[in-house]
């Protein structure tokens, strides 16, 4: 009975030094995250790895495309942001993992106009991250508001601010500003409208001496170099809160209202993990922190809500709030055959 004794003892012993299920000494977790450059909260992935015990690998994309062709090569992540129309074309390659909803149980959090989009209905593979628009940021003092509402995009060809404009260097965005001047939708597949598209924009690449521009779009409104620039809502919002004499304008013929989501692949090594990490992203804390890091409209209701409100980080910033439910604005889709005729033909405006 004595040696039983002592055996159960020592195995005790011999578990306890082990570290038996203590959180200490079991392996950490370790969750890989694919998102663009720059657009994460200052403090959200160390306090994620500090409240669950984990370690997160954070790498960066510069384009929906870059990180299509990863995912597509097997590169193995477990949360990703891609775009609307990327996130259809990943629902529709079955490149995606549903949410874990008995995980993910606070999508109450989220505000009405972000959720339950064209391309993913009930939000069965992806959960909002951010949201926005595509706007024309102007210079009060420079720009008379009568020019812009009754020409909305077409200001963009008034003669009268030749060589003062920015133009961000994006296919899509330079398409959709040309149709929905000329009244298609940006979603067209008609080739006629998509050829009178590239004709608007040869038009303005020569006559306006516009400045094609990224990201290097932000300071330089906020600091004042041109009259009006197309821009992104999110670094609109930036630039407003840097520039009083600032101020931007969404066009009656409509815009892109978009959205970028949090995703878990297919092949996720610890889709558990993902799901939880989604779920924190939800919450007040990082949902607040992301918002004023960023710039961009947060999914998360209360935030919203009080970022706007008075004495909040965005209160009056006409950028911060997306336009919703406004019949001409729209969400790109998926078209590949579409996406590479735009490609070529933006470049071509470019060469000339």
């Amino acid at each position: 009975m004595k040696r039983l004794v002592s055996l159960i003892l020592v195995s005790a012993l011999f578990l306890v030094g082990c570290g038996g299920n203590s959180a200490e000494n079991k392996e950490r977790q370790t969750l890989k995250f694919y998102n663009w450059g720059e657009y994460v909260g200052e403090n959200v992935i160390s306090d994620f790895e500090d409240e669950y015990g984990v370690d997160v690998i954070s790498e960066y994309f510069d384009s929906n495309e870059a990180m299509y062709t990863k995912i597509s090569a097997g590169d193995v992540y477990d949360v990703i942001v891609p775009s609307d129309y990327m996130i259809q074309r990943l629902i529709r390659e079955d490149k995606l993992q549903p949410i874990n909803k008995e995980i993910v149980d606070n999508l109450d959090l989220l505000y009405e106009g972000v959720k339950n989009l064209d391309y993913d209905p009930d939000n069965t593979y992806s959960v909002p991250y951010f949201w926005g628009s595509v706007g024309l940021v102007y210079n009060k003092n420079n720009v008379d508001i009568k020019d812009l509402e009754s020409q909305g995009y077409n200001i963009l060809k008034n003669e009268k601010y030749k060589g003062k404009i920015y133009f961000y260097d994006s296919e899509r965005d330079a398409f959709m500003i040309a149709l929905k001047a000329l009244g298609y939708s940006m979603n067209t597949e008609n080739e006629q409208e998509i050829e009178e598209a590239y004709k608007w924009l040869q038009e303005l690449n020569n006559t306006m001496e516009p400045s094609y521009v990224t990201d290097e779009v932000i300071d330089a409104m906020a600091n004042g170099n041109k009259d009006i620039a197309v821009v992104y809502s999110g670094d609109a919002a930036y630039i407003l809160s840097e520039n009083p004499d600032m101020d931007y304008f969404l066009p009656k013929e409509g815009t892109n209202l978009w959205s970028d989501a949090m995703v878990i692949p297919k092949n996720a090594e610890n889709p558990e993990l993902a799901n939880e990490f989604i779920k924190y992203i939800n919450t007040y804390i990082p949902a607040v922190d992301n918002t004023e890091t960023v710039g961009y409209a947060s999914p998360n209701k209360e935030v919203l809500e009080e970022m706007v409100s008075d004495g909040g980080y965005y209160f009056e910033n006409k950028a911060y709030i997306p336009r919703t439910n406004y019949e001409k604005d729209e969400i790109f889709k998926d078209n590949e055959a579409i996406r590479a005729l735009i490609s070529g033909l933006w470049s071509k405006v470019k060469a000339e």
